[in-house]
């Protein structure tokens, strides 16, 4: 009779603990983020992870767990950047007109083969997928990550999306009005002969030099990030600012259209603010983490009294 009420008792109150249920599971999920966020992984140098790695049989299938965990979040990755490009096919003519722009519209552009016009489009898609789906991405990346950071660096790196995400834009958007119509003039009136550019090349140039650059605009976010780990200096990135440069210069000489001043200045001196950015920013998160250490090292020698 028991067993009875018990059962008529869960069948009445069935549809007040699913309503429960389904309001606090939104509260339930951010409680578990929140001590996620707030948990500290166990520590382990880079050289002990590595020795490990290569000695210990359950450290190397750990590493292949991992290698399996980011494969699943590339994957993840992958599927909504193809839904983002999906998607951005309603848009991409209009934005080849926009991208078009600077020699007059795709009227002064020709397609020479059948299939010019659909690999061009799909071009232009997959770059506005990869903007759309760039947040996602790096989302997906810090999640992979963060299981081996510290409640700080978690933290900073969440934070640290939205800001990657302006940055890639930034470099894009640098690209398209900045870089381009300095250089389009100079590529169509080096000499007398006469411009007639295909769309295949224009915008394999146009979408492949905004893709580069807004990567290159990574490069702060990034120091921050190695320094933060500890396998950058800031010290170093100081002392080897003339390297920097050379190293730009070759990288802005292999994105940019040609190898004169004008253009590859256009590209090497934000690339060169971004350096010496990037190395303020190496210098805060130095400074972080000597703090840190510090103050791991204070109360490791208070427990050590207490216990003593």
């Amino acid at each position: 009779m028991r067993n009875f009420f018990l059962g008529l008792w869960r069948i009445i109150t069935f549809p007040f603990r699913l309503a429960f249920n389904i309001i606090a599971f939104p509260f339930r999920k951010i409680k578990q983020f929140i001590q996620f966020l707030n948990t500290e992984p166990s520590e382990n140098q880079l050289t002990e992870a590595v020795v490990n790695l290569i000695s210990d049989s359950s450290t190397r299938e750990s590493f292949w767990e991992h290698v399996g965990l980011l494969r699943i979040h590339l994957l993840r990755s992958v599927a909504v950047l193809a839904v983002a490009v999906f998607a951005a096919f309603g848009v991409a003519e209009p934005a080849m007109q926009f991208l078009a722009g600077p020699v007059g519209g795709l009227k002064e552009l020709q397609a020479i083969q059948v299939t010019e016009e659909i690999g061009v489009f799909m071009r232009v898609a997959m770059t506005m997928g990869i903007a759309v789906a760039f947040p996602y991405i790096a989302l997906e990346l810090w999640i992979f990550a963060a299981p081996g950071l510290k409640s700080r660096e978690k933290k900073m790196g969440l934070a640290g999306i939205p800001l990657a995400t302006l940055l890639f834009l930034t470099g894009m958007a640098f690209t398209f009005f900045v870089l381009l119509p300095a250089a389009l003039p100079f590529l169509g009136g080096f000499t007398e002969i006469s411009q007639f550019w295909t769309a295949h090349e224009y915008f394999t140039f146009v979408t492949g030099l905004m893709i580069w650059i807004g990567l290159f605009f990574e490069f702060p976010l990034v120091i921050y990030v190695l320094t933060a780990i500890g396998l950058i200096q800031p010290r170093i990135l100081a002392q080897q600012w003339r390297l920097a440069i050379v190293i730009i210069a070759i990288m802005a000489a292999a994105v940019t259209p040609t190898v004169d001043p004008v253009n590859m200045s256009l590209v090497m001196l934000p690339m060169i603010l971004l350096y010496f950015i990037s190395i303020g920013l190496s210098h805060l998160a130095y400074a972080g983490r000597k703090r840190r250490a510090v103050e791991s090292q204070e109360e490791e020698f208070v427990e050590d009294g207490g216990a003593g």
